[in-house]
């Protein structure tokens, strides 16, 4: 039984590791259409990050993400992608919040219909991927803990 339970888990991990990003269109962050296809170019991986405004722990590591960026940069190129999952009535407040916090070098997206969510798989924030230039999810993780995010940089230096 426990080799068919582990078996099923590897399966189900091989099937999540070729997944491919979705294209869907949301808000940037000045309000205007954005299809999160023009995210992919081939050969720049990236990070994405859904959070919430109630969504402590998602904050917590975005900030974290954002405080140590400048140093990840250095190490490798990527991007990241920051994705509001509130609904249209907390947009205003997920972009302040996002202002406010200074992440600036995300690239914020307002996932109002949790349309991209969904299609993403997404059923709690904080979640977050790693996909290749290609768009091919390589690794994921949900909730967080301090200190988790290295294991993000670790993944892009990998690719």
């Amino acid at each position: 039984m426990k080799t068919i339970l582990i078996s099923l888990l590897f399966g189900l991990t091989a099937i999540s590791a070729m997944a491919q990003m979705p294209s869907v269109v949301l808000e940037d962050h000045k309000g205007e259409a954005f299809n999160t296809a023009d995210l992919l170019d081939e050969k720049t991986p990236m990070i994405i990050s859904f959070w919430s405004t109630i969504c402590k722990p998602c904050i917590r590591e975005l900030d974290a993400i954002n405080d140590v960026l400048p140093d990840w940069l250095d190490e490798a190129e990527f991007r990241v992608v920051a994705v509001s999952t509130d609904d249209s009535r907390f947009t205003t407040k997920a972009r302040s919040l996002a202002e406010g916090h200074g992440w600036y070098d995300f690239i914020n997206l307002y996932d109002t219909n949790q349309e991209f969510m969904r299609a993403m798989s997404v059923s709690v924030t904080p979640q977050v991927y790693v996909l290749d230039g290609n768009g091919k999810i390589v690794y994921s993780h949900t909730g967080y803990t301090p200190g988790s995010e290295e294991e993000l940089i670790e993944v892009i230096k990998g690719l």
